[in-house]
């Protein structure tokens, strides 16, 4: 039977029992971990957010009635217990910081008691996610995803101080604003006193820290809830959290430095670490010639290789057709991979065609130096030796090629590089690697809207002397953005903005907007920047991305409280459902009968 507090206030938590407290009374309230009942004495662990502390309940301390009540207790049970800090009579446990004390309780109150839970609430807990999910309050207890949650906290809190003390405001912009459909689509919601209208729910709040700068604001900071209705993978989901940020009167080297300085501030305050200043900086052509990936992973190495010219006269035809439609020919080179069963090097060609190859060419190097190769007999003996020369090959290697558009080349070496880095257990997740990774081209083209689309969004600066190139060679047009990069994620990237009418109007042609459609989609900037705009430039981190870093786990699920799955469902309260026929009727909408 659950019993009040009755006036019963916490003294404090159970972790934050120290040595120095030995002798005194303390109040603790939490759950009850396990419990072991010795005969004449019962030991309970007892848990809270801050960690676990040992209760004894002795016959003769805590009166009959309190013993046989703690007879009843069992995992996940809501106690309060009034008691002495001792040191430990039996063996101490260093895996606890309370491990060498534990509390002689005199009174016991059982707050709440408790079901069975369906998994055990313990830290790595080895329960299918589908479990866990659907009782995510129970999955929340553990310790592990409460460090997390509890680190992420302070992550918020310091990004607040530390933006405050450089002079930023933090302003909220709002949820329900107007669908942009230029990049993800957008979360929609009907609008009730305008029939047939939608609010597009914010994919980040672009424009409206744009028109902040305008209103003359010029440091703004907000932790801003964003949503984009896309397939899901590890690191994405539907609602996620940015820490976004606008500055005026700035230019890239401005944005870079306050934002170098608020990485080794964070870092260093959340988990101890220096990163060292500056950070590296590398071109965007430069991070796909040597990664194959505009978000390199930099803890090892295993560059990308050009052999395009080594390669164009051989006789392998795989790589000279694949040059002579204007592709590229490069490789990877795995040290010390050279003896990898053929199997596995089979299961390489197979992983090389999941990312749009039609093969993948290897060369083996025994350690004896002997080769096995899968186009050998297509090339000389001189031609081989230089193509394993201009690979830095050596007895033990494994070197991996891929021969076509260049693209394609990027995207398969890039994946294979981090797959073989797996493989070979080259990812330490206690190195942190930054890199800003800086001139992104300006616009890519779409082969489904045989247009240019922008490759961050239509108001992003184009570097100033690429200009002259938008009405000529707009491919090789690079922008002024920049993204900051750690161990492979991009955790966070920006641009300075156009803020001058003439590059703007250039901007919407090229990427085939009318003037009026310009007009339609973005009139309220467009009007803004009428009256007076500052040159003025931002950035944004995903901060779930961030702290999944930081806690050193695979996915965000373990850094959010209530996170979607991957069909953007939550298991917990069975979201998204259908409503009422009243409340559609009151929105004057109409569900289409499923297709059978």
């Amino acid at each position: 039977m659950a019993e009040s507090m009755q006036g019963l206030h916490r003294t404090c938590r159970c972790a934050e029992v120290t040595e120095e407290m030995i002798g005194s009374e303390v109040t603790l309230m939490g759950w009850v971990q396990k419990a072991r009942d010795k005969g004449g004495i019962i030991f309970v662990d007892l848990r809270d957010r801050s960690g676990i502390m040992q209760l004894i309940f002795e016959n003769g301390i805590i009166d009959e009635e309190g013993f046989a009540k703690a007879g009843k207790l069992r995992s996940e049970f809501v106690i309060a217990v009034v008691g002495t800090v001792a040191k430990r009579g039996g063996a101490v446990n260093t895996n606890l910081a309370t491990g060498t004390m534990e509390v002689q309780v005199r009174s016991l109150r059982i707050l709440s008691e408790s079901e069975v839970p369906p998994f055990p609430v313990e830290e790595n807990s080895k329960t299918k996610d589908e479990v866990r999910l659907k009782y995510r309050y129970l999955d929340l207890r553990r310790p592990d995803l409460q460090k997390n949650l509890m680190l992420k906290s302070k992550v918020m809190m310091l990004t607040r101080q530390f933006f405050a003390n450089e002079g930023f405001l933090e302003i909220e912009t709002p949820m329900l604003g107007k669908s942009t459909p230029e990049g993800a689509r957008d979360y929609l919601v009907p609008s009730r006193i305008h029939p047939g209208s939608f609010y597009g729910l914010p994919q980040s709040p672009q424009l409206y820290k744009q028109l902040l700068m305008c209103s003359g604001y010029d440091r703004y900071i907000q932790i801003a809830r964003c949503f984009r209705d896309e397939d899901l993978r590890a690191d994405r989901q539907p609602e996620f959290t940015q820490i976004d940020m606008e500055l005026s009167f700035v230019d890239v080297d401005d944005v870079i430095d306050v934002n170098e300085r608020f990485l080794s501030y964070l870092f260093k305050q959340v988990i101890d670490l220096d990163v060292k200043l500056p950070i590296q900086r590398i071109t965007w052509q430069e991070a796909m010639d040597r990664f194959g990936s505009d978000k390199p992973d930099m803890r090892f190495g295993m560059e990308l290789h050009d052999v395009s010219d080594i390669v164009k006269d051989c006789g392998f035809s795989v790589f000279t057709s694949a040059l002579e439609n204007g592709g590229s020919v490069r490789g990877i080179n795995a040290e010390g991979q050279g003896e990898m069963p053929r199997k596995k090097i089979d299961k390489l060609v197979e992983f090389a065609k999941g990312y749009g190859a039609k093969g993948l060419a290897y060369i083996a190097i025994a350690k004896d130096g002997t080769r096995k190769s899968s186009f050998a007999k297509f090339m000389t003996e001189q031609e081989m030796d230089a193509l394993i020369q201009a690979m830095d090959g050596k007895p033990g290697d494994l070197l991996l090629f891929a021969a076509d558009k260049k693209k394609l080349v990027y995207d398969v070496l890039g994946a294979l590089r981090l797959e073989m880095a797996r493989q070979m257990e080259l990812l330490d997740k206690n190195e942190y690697r930054f890199v800003w990774v800086t001139e992104f081209p300006l616009l890519e083209w779409s082969e489904e809207e045989n247009r240019y689309t922008a490759m961050h969004h239509p108001f992003t600066m184009p570097m100033e002397e690429d200009i002259p190139l938008l009405d000529t060679d707009p491919g090789k047009v690079r922008a002024k953005a920049y993204d900051i990069v750690l161990n492979g994620n991009e955790i966070g990237g920006g641009s300075v903005r156009i803020h001058q009418d003439d590059i703007q109007e250039r901007m919407f042609k090229e990427l085939g907007f009318t003037p009026e459609a310009a007009h339609e989609q973005f009139g309220f900037l467009l009007d803004a920047f009428k009256y007076g705009v500052p040159p003025h430039a931002g950035l944004a981190y995903g901060l779930d991305r961030l702290v999944m870093l930081m806690a050193k786990v695979d996915s965000i699920r373990d850094v959010i409280a209530f996170p979607k799955v991957k069909d953007a469902s939550c298991l917990m309260t069975k979201a998204p459902q259908r409503v009422s026929e009243a409340q559609l009727k009151e929105l004057g909408l109409e569900v289409a009968p499923e297709e059978e």
